[in-house]
C-alpha cells in the first residue's frame, strides 16, 4: 500500500470528530432559548391581562336622610352662638399660684378655677380679726363696769333717801353709771365697725379664689401660673384681664342674617330646621325665638334668633349652620337611620362575607360590610364602613380583586 493510501486511512471524518468531541451539541441551547422566549412572552401577556383596567359600572352611596329644606319658605345661613358665656377673671389684682382648668373641661357652678397669692390678704384678715376681738373685749369690760356702777348708784340713792349720805353723792354715782353706759354704747359701735372690717378682709381674701359662675364648658384658657391678673386693663400686655372663658352649652342657639327683603316671611315661634355645615346629614328641629328689631344697613339683613330643640355635644359655638324656615312643623321629626343607602347589586359575597368595592383613584378597594335587615326598595342600608358620596362598583365581576385597576363605563344615579 502506498503512503498516500495510508494517509487516507488515518484521516478522521467530520462526523467522526463531532461524535467523539467532548463539547455539548448546539441544538439543546437552541431549544432552551426557544422555551425561555415562550415563557417571557407568556408572562408578559399574563401581566398585561392581569393589570388591564376592568370596565365596571358604578353608583354613589347616599344618605338615608330626606332632602333638606323640603317645604321651606326661606333659607338663611348663620352661626351657633351662646347666650350665656363669660370670661372669668379675678376681682382683685394678684399673681396666679394655680390654674385648675384646661380647654374642654366641664365645670360646675362654684367650682374652683384658679387661685391667687393670698399672703397679704390673709395677714390683713388676721389683723382685722385681732382688732375685732380687742373691741369686743372692751365691750365686755364696759358691760361689767356699767353693772357695778348701776349697783353703786342704786345703793347711794337708797342711802341718800335715808339721809345717811348727801344727795350729791347719789347724783355723782348716777352720773358715773350713765357715763359708763354711753361708753359701752360707743364701744359696741366700735366693735361693730371692727366686725365689718373683718367681713371686708374676708371678702378680699375669698377673692383670691376664682370660682365658676355657672355650669359650663371651658373653651379658652387665657392665663398661666405666675402671671398677674387684674379686673382692670393695663397697658404693656403684662397683666391678664381674664383667666378663661366658660360657655353654658345649654344656652346655645343660632343667629342667622335674613335679607331684609324677605324678613316678612319669618314669624316668631315659626318652625324651622337647622343643618350644621359639619354634619350635613343631621337635621335639628328648631323654631324662631325672636326677630331682632334692627337692621344692618351695610349688609341689608335682619338678625333672627333661632332656638335648637335638641341639645348635643357635637354642637359647639361659632359653627356654621343653614336654617330652613318651614310653613309647618314636620310630622315626623325622627332622626334618619345611621349609615348610607347602596344598591343591593353592589353587595357581593367573597369568602363567606358581604363586601363592596369602592372606586378611589382608579382602583377598586374591597370593604367588608354588614347590611341592615331594613330595605328601601332596591337599596340596602349599610350602617357603617361607608360614607355618603362613596363610589361603588355595581355587580362586581368575579375577577375583580382588591387593588385592581378599574375603568368606569357609566355611573348610575
Amino acid at each position: 500500500m502506498s503512503n498516500s493510501e495510508l494517509l487516507k486511512e488515518l484521516r478522521i471524518e467530520r462526523h467522526q470528530r463531532e461524535a467523539h468531541d467532548g463539547r455539548m451539541p448546539r441544538w439543546p441551547w437552541i431549544v432552551l432559548a426557544l422555551v425561555l422566549l415562550l415563557a417571557l412572552l407568556g408572562g408578559g401577556a399574563w401581566w398585561m391581562l392581569g393589570h388591564r383596567a376592568i370596565a365596571v359600572q358604578t353608583a354613589i352611596a347616599v344618605s338615608p336622610a330626606s332632602d333638606s329644606g323640603a317645604g321651606a319658605v326661606l333659607q338663611a345661613t348663620g352661626y351657633v352662638t351662646a347666650r350665656r358665656q363669660a370670661t372669668v377673671s379675678a376681682q382683685i389684682t394678684g399673681t396666679l399660684t394655680a390654674v385648675l382648668i384646661e380647654e374642654g373641661d366641664h365645670v360646675k357652678k362654684g367650682q374652683v378655677l384658679a387661685r391667687l397669692d393670698d399672703s397679704a390678704y390673709r395677714a390683713g384678715l388676721e389683723a382685722a380679726r385681732a382688732q375685732a376681738a380687742a373691741a369686743h373685749a372692751l365691750v365686755a369690760q364696759y358691760k361689767a363696769q356699767l353693772a357695778q356702777n348701776d349697783r353703786d348708784a342704786a345703793r347711794q340713792q337708797s342711802l341718800a333717801a335715808q339721809g345717811l349720805v348727801p344727795k350729791q353723792a347719789a347724783e355723782q354715782a348716777r352720773t358715773l353709771a350713765e357715763g359708763t353706759r354711753a361708753q359701752l354704747a360707743a364701744q359696741m359701735k366700735t366693735a361693730g365697725s371692727a366686725d365689718a372690717q373683718v367681713m371686708q378682709a374676708q371678702v378680699n381674701f375669698d377673692y383670691c379664689v376664682v370660682r365658676a359662675p355657672f355650669d359650663g364648658v371651658i373653651t379658652t384658657k387665657d392665663a398661666q401660673v405666675g402671671e398677674i391678673v387684674s379686673p382692670f386693663s393695663a397697658g404693656g400686655g403684662f397683666t391678664r384681664t381674664g383667666i378663661g372663658t366658660i360657655v353654658d352649652m345649654d344656652s346655645l342657639e343660632v343667629d342667622v342674617d335674613v335679607n331684609e327683603a324677605y324678613i316678612g316671611r319669618v314669624k316668631p315661634d315659626m318652625p324651622a330646621e337647622a343643618v350644621l355645615d359639619a354634619y350635613p346629614d343631621w337635621k335639628i328641629p328648631a323654631h324662631v325665638i325672636a326677630i331682632v328689631p334692627a337692621a344692618d344697613r351695610g349688609k341689608a339683613t335682619v338678625k333672627v334668633r333661632v332656638a335648637l330643640e335638641q341639645k348635643d355635644a357635637r354642637i359647639v359655638p361659632n359653627m356654621g349652620v343653614r336654617v330652613s324656615f318651614l310653613e309647618q312643623k314636620p310630622a315626623n321629626v325622627a332622626q334618619a337611620p345611621k349609615g348610607v343607602l347602596v344598591p343591593a347589586k353592589a353587595i357581593v359575597q367573597r369568602d363567606g362575607r358581604s363586601v363592596v368595592f369602592v372606586v378611589a383613584a382608579g382602583k377598586a378597594q374591597l370593604r367588608a360590610v354588614k347590611p341592615a335587615a331594613l330595605n328601601y326598595g332596591e337599596l340596602k342600608l349599610v350602617p357603617d364602613a361607608l360614607q355618603p358620596g362613596d363610589v361603588l362598583v355595581l355587580s362586581p365581576p368575579a375577577e375583580l380583586r382588591d387593588g385592581a385597576d378599574v375603568q368606569t363605563e357609566k355611573s348610575s344615579p
